[in-house]
Parts: structure tokens; sequence; C-alpha cells
């Protein structure tokens, strides 16, 4: 008797114990602990970034039209020379000797041009009295007529000649900033092959950024709306990201989109009156994004990307997880734009996203550890 109930007795025990392992097995996991933040509307100032390249409006490449030897420089390098200043000037000796000589020829020729005329008109009145030969009246003519076009002749060697002599002194073309010189005293220099200098304008500069063809609408609307020109629609960013503290305005967009890149260059003018930007300077154009303004925020960490779609989970009143899938908008370092997707106010989970699933249990309270071990 006492085996049959003791039987009895561990029989009713493991049953019990199933019943328990099915309901633990069964039971709702417990709430994910999370950490909550309110979406929330804001101002949204935001650019898009555009490498970029200063550029000098105005750069001329100097050299001479002419062959000689450098006799003398006039300035100092690295300068602001002004226009029209004297900068280089070649060995003049055999180009004044020419002009010279050309302007003796010059004179001969209209001296024999002169005495060709007498003649002809003397011949003239010869012949209206028929003393002389119609023949010789032409050969007259023929004559001061030749000595005229000698005198074209002449006059057009002394001008190349006199051009020549002028072409052996380079001066400044406009004001700007001269560079190092690529020739030293007693160098020879050939005719339009040798560099001798660059100058270039400093003040105002252009910045070059290179946009795609889809872009085009948008820059042309910067250009002609006047009242961007002045405010900080256009932002320039010097190496170490400082800031350039004065606004552009676009300039020129070029007349052609690359065929193969589908691109198209657009030039920013910046006044430069402290002559920072410096010709061939790398930077960044900063270009206000039209859809900046009053915009929804939620901290960046609570977006969870997922087969290329995003997604936050944002908390309901039944303190359950709701996944919802948003368009994201430009990040604003720490926040990111919510293009939609989520209302203003509504609560988005910002820690624990890693643990949640759709519909899963939350909790914001900080989950209670197991008591301390006795020491005893």
């Amino acid at each position: 008797m006492n085996k049959k109930h003791l039987a009895l007795g561990l029989l009713v025990l493991a049953s019990c114990g199933k019943k328990e392992d099915e309901q633990k097995k069964n039971a709702a996991p417990p709430a994910t602990p999370v950490t909550l933040a309110a979406a929330r509307t804001t101002e949204a100032i935001y650019y898009d970034e555009y490498p970029a390249t200063v550029t000098a409006l105005k750069t001329v490449e100097l050299r001479t039209q002419v062959t000689g030897f450098v006799t003398g420089i006039y300035f100092k390098e690295g300068e602001v020379v002004p226009k029209g200043k004297l900068l280089y000037e070649l060995d003049q000796r055999q180009y004044q000797a020419a002009f010279q000589q050309a302007q003796a020829d010059l004179r001969s020729t209209q001296a024999n041009a002169t005495n060709a005329q007498v003649n002809a008109g003397r011949y003239q009145r010869l012949a209206q009295q028929d003393a002389v030969a119609r023949q010789l009246v032409d050969n007259a003519t023929t004559a001061a007529a030749t000595a005229r076009a000698q005198v074209a002749a002449a006059q057009a060697t002394v001008n190349i000649a006199r051009n020549n002599l002028g072409f052996s002194k380079v001066t400044a073309p406009f004001r700007g900033r001269i560079g190092i010189s690529e020739v030293r005293l007693g160098s020879q220099v050939g005719a339009g092959t040798t560099l001798l200098n660059t100058i270039s304008s400093e003040d105002p500069v252009g910045v070059d950024i290179v946009v795609t063809q889809t872009d085009i609408a948008r820059f042309s609307t910067l250009q002609n709306n006047k009242a961007a020109r002045a405010d900080s629609s256009l932002r320039l960013v010097l190496p170490g990201r400082v800031t350039y503290p004065l606004p552009g305005r676009i300039r020129t967009i070029d007349r052609n989109v690359n065929s193969g890149t589908g691109s198209i260059t657009v030039r920013i003018e910046f006044a430069n009156p402290k002559r920072e930007l410096k010709d061939g300077m790398s930077a960044v154009i900063k270009v206000l994004n039209t859809q900046s303004g009053e915009r929804l925020v939620v901290p960046y960490k609570a977006i969870v990307e997922q087969m290329g779609e995003n997604f936050v989970y944002v908390a309901s009143d039944s303190s359950t997880a709701q996944q919802r899938k948003v368009q994201l908008g430009p990040r604003l370092k720490d926040q990111i734009v919510l293009m939609n997707g989520v209302k203003n106010g509504e609560k988005i989970v910002t820690e624990g996203v890693q643990k949640l699933r759709d519909g899963a249990k939350i909790t914001t309270e900080v989950p209670k550890g197991p008591p301390p071990a006795s020491g005893k």
C-alpha cells in the first residue's frame, strides 16, 4: 500500500512540473528596457557640399613676341603690379636700329614718290599741248603709282619695326599679382615660346565646382535670384574646415554639359579683399538645400536599416514598440531629418533598438538586478 501511494505521488509531482515548464515556455517575453526621445520639429538649415577649386578670374602667361636677351627686370616677385607697369626688357639695340633703318627707307621712298608725282604732273601738262608722246605720260603715271605703293610698303615696315621695338618691353596687361620669374637677367628668350612669368587678378576670385546636369535648374534659379546674392545661400569652406566669412554669387554656368560625365562647371564669385584666396586652392562650396526649414528631427541612433530601407520604433500608449518605415533627409551632426513616417511629439526609441521587433513590449524602467549574494 505504501508503495502504491508513493508511485501516485511521484506521478502527480511529474505532472505539475511538466505544466510549469509549459507555462514558462508559453509565457510572453519580458519587456525590453529602452530609452525614448520625442520627435521634434525645429529649424533645420543644411547645405549640400561640392568639392571646389579657387581660380583667378584673369590670368595671363607673360611671353615676348620677339627674340632677345633679358636686359632688365623691373618688379619684385610676388608683388601686386599696376596695369601698364614695365616688367621685362630685352636688348633693344637691334630693334632700335631696324626701326631707324625703316624710317630712313620711308623718307627715301617718300622723296621718290614726290618726284614721280611731279614728273607725272609735268607730262600731263605737256600731253595737253601735244608736246610729248602718250606713252611717256603713261609711264610717268605708272611710276608715280608705283612710288606711292612703295611708300605704303615702307610705312608698313616702319610700323613692324616700331612694334618689334615695343615688344622688347613687356608690361602688365592688368592690375594683378605677379609670380616668380621664370627667367633671369641675361637669359635668352624666344618669340612666343619662352614663359617669362604669370600674372593673375586677386579680387574678386572665382571658385569652380562641377555639378550634375540635373542641378542646372537649381543653380540657374540661384543665379537669377537677386535676393540670394548677398545671403548665405553659398558658402566657401577653406582647408582646415574654416568657413570663409564673405558670401558668394554665381558668376556663370558653363555653356555645355560634358557628354561623357553628364556634368557641368559652375563658377561662383567671391570678394577677396584680404587676398586670403589663392589661385589653385582646394576648398568646398556649401549650397543651401532647398528643403531647409521647419523639419522633423530625431536622434540619428534611432535609425534601423533593414534590407536597404530605414525604420524607427515608435512607442505606443500600450507600451509596445511599433516599427515605422521612414524617409531620411540630411544628417545634422547627431540628429537626422525625417521627411515622413513620424509625427511631431511621438516617442522614438533611441536606446535598445537592436533588441526590438515590431510589436515588442518595452519599458523605460531600469530592470532590477539579482539580490547580492549572502556572505554567510
